[in-house]
C-alpha cells in the first residue's frame, strides 16, 4: 500500500492534516492521564465498531439492514461502544471518568466522520471484502492519534504544572512523575485551551514544513 493511501498521518484527513483531531488535541492533553484515558477509548470505539459494522455490511447483514440506513446504524455503534467504555472506566475509576467525561463522548463523533463507514459501504473491488483490513485501517487511524495525543501531553502537562500523571486512584489520576517548579521553566499559560492552540500552532507548521520537504506528492 502506497503512502498516498496510507493518509493516517500525512494525508489530508489525519489529526494534524486536516486538524480532524484538534479537538481531542486541544481538550485532553492537559494531563497524561487524560490522554491515556482517551487514548483506550480511541482504540476501543475504532476498532470494535469496524468490526462489528463490517460484518454487518457484508453479504449477510445486507439482507437484515438497509443500505440507506448503514450511515445512521454505524453512529449507533460508535455511540454504543463508547458509552460502554466510559461505563466500564466509570465502574473502575469514577473520577477519572468524570475528568474526561466530554473528551471520551467526543471520541465516536470524530469516527463517525473518519472516512470509514464510506469505505465499507461502497461497493468493493473484491466480491467478499476482508474485515481485517477495514479494522487495521480503523486501528491505524485510531494510532496515530493516540500517538499524538500521549506525544502532546508529555510535553504539555509538565510545562503547565511540573508533573506527569496517570489514570487512577481515589483521586482520579495518580502523579508518576514532578518537577520541582523552574527545573526546565513550566509556563503556566500552557494549561488552558489557549495555551495548548498556541503549541498546537507549533506542531501543526512544523508538520507542514517536513510534510513540504518529504512527501510533496501527498
Amino acid at each position: 500500500m502506497s503512502i498516498t493511501r496510507q493518509h493516517s498521518f500525512w494525508g489530508s484527513l489525519s489529526p494534524l492534516g486536516g486538524l480532524t483531531g484538534a479537538g481531542l488535541l486541544i481538550m485532553s492533553t492537559a494531563r497524561l492521564s487524560w490522554a491515556v484515558t482517551v487514548t483506550g477509548c480511541l482504540f476501543w470505539v475504532y476498532g470494535l465498531t469496524a468490526f462489528t459494522f463490517a460484518l454487518l455490511s457484508s453479504t449477510l447483514g445486507k439482507k437484515i439492514f438497509p443500505k440507506s440506513g448503514q450511515n445512521y446504524l454505524f453512529i449507533c455503534l460508535a455511540s454504543f461502544f463508547g458509552s460502554i467504555y466510559l461505563l466500564l472506566f466509570w465502574l473502575i475509576c469514577p473520577f477519572a471518568a468524570f475528568e474526561t467525561f466530554i473528551p471520551l463522548m467526543l471520541v465516536p463523533l470524530f469516527y463517525a466522520v473518519s472516512g470509514v463507514s464510506e469505505k465499507i459501504i461502497s461497493p468493493p473491488e473484491n466480491p467478499r471484502p476482508d474485515v481485517f483490513d477495514y479494522v487495521s485501517e480503523a486501528v491505524s487511524q485510531a494510532a496515530v492519534l493516540a500517538a499524538l495525543l500521549i506525544a502532546f501531553s508529555i510535553l504539555r502537562e509538565p510545562l503547565a504544572y511540573c508533573t506527569l500523571s496517570f489514570p487512577g486512584s481515589s483521586h482520579g489520576m495518580v502523579t508518576i512523575m514532578y518537577f520541582t517548579t523552574g527545573a526546565f521553566f513550566p509556563i503556566g499559560i500552557f494549561a488552558p485551551s489557549a495555551g495548548a492552540l498556541l503549541l498546537l500552532g507549533f506542531f501543526i507548521c512544523l508538520y507542514q514544513y517536513c510534510k513540504n520537504v518529504f512527501f510533496r506528492e501527498i
